[in-house]
């Protein structure tokens, strides 16, 4: 079963690859011919704004900005790909539609742009999916999770006026979310099932005790065979 749920598969690195590639090209095409795509982000309870859902995960305000954010995005996209591939699509699409929609909704009225929203929808996903399945491959997964990035839970709160801490509450939340609706697909724990075994039986009286054949039972059951 483990074989069947964790299988490699060049989708796992390609498709991470190819987002982050995009984002550092919309970056390069920002930086190289000096635009500026800032207006393009989620821009709170306005109709303008809604675009925004859909872009600004593309759209960061410096090199820092993005890089912080693209080893995190990669890693997390490749643990999505590898244990949950099954699903790996409708967590990332649905994901940003809803934890975006979210953001405009509760958000103060600023561009909020980045994918750090993804991340924290990822990292709270995998953490929670983990613990949501009892499947101790998922639950070791959701450990490291922890041990990598457990300081970010302190960014989903109003630290810092240039975080969109919004955006970050919006995608753990989402994530959380998801790891409950979505915790009876993809890898399961394995089940195990016991055999009867009637000669193992024996040895235990009706009440639980053991009670082991006497010389004489042992010396019948070999004339009997």
């Amino acid at each position: 079963m483990d074989q069947q749920n964790f299988k490699y598969s060049r989708r796992i690195f390609t498709i991470p690859l190819l987002i982050i590639f995009l984002l550092w090209l919309i970056y390069f095409i920002e930086i190289k011919f000096g635009y500026n795509f800032n207006k393009y982000g989620v821009y709170p309870k306005s109709i303008i704004g809604l675009r925004g859902i859909f872009l600004s995960p593309f759209i960061h305000s410096s090199t820092k900005h993005l890089f912080n954010n693209s080893i995190p995005l990669f890693v997390m996209l490749v643990s999505l790909y590898y244990f949950y591939r099954e699903i790996a699509n409708k967590i990332l699409i649905y994901g940003l539609l809803l934890s975006g929609l979210l953001t405009w909704i509760i958000a103060r009225p600023s561009y909020h742009i980045g994918a750090s929203g993804i991340v924290y929808l990822l990292v709270s996903f995998i953490f929670f999916s983990g613990i949501f399945r009892k499947y101790y491959r998922l639950t070791a997964l959701s450990l490291i999770v922890v041990f990598l990035y457990g300081g970010m839970v302190w960014y989903i709160f109003p630290t810092e006026e240039r975080i969109s801490w919004e955006g970050h509450l919006s995608g753990f939340l989402v994530g959380f979310i998801f790891s409950y609706l979505y915790r009876k697909m993809g890898p399961q724990p394995e089940k195990f099932q016991f055999t009867k075994n009637e000669e193992f039986e024996k040895l235990f009286d009706e009440n639980g005790n053991y009670n082991p054949p006497t010389e004489e039972e042992n010396e019948l059951d070999s004339t009997n065979s």
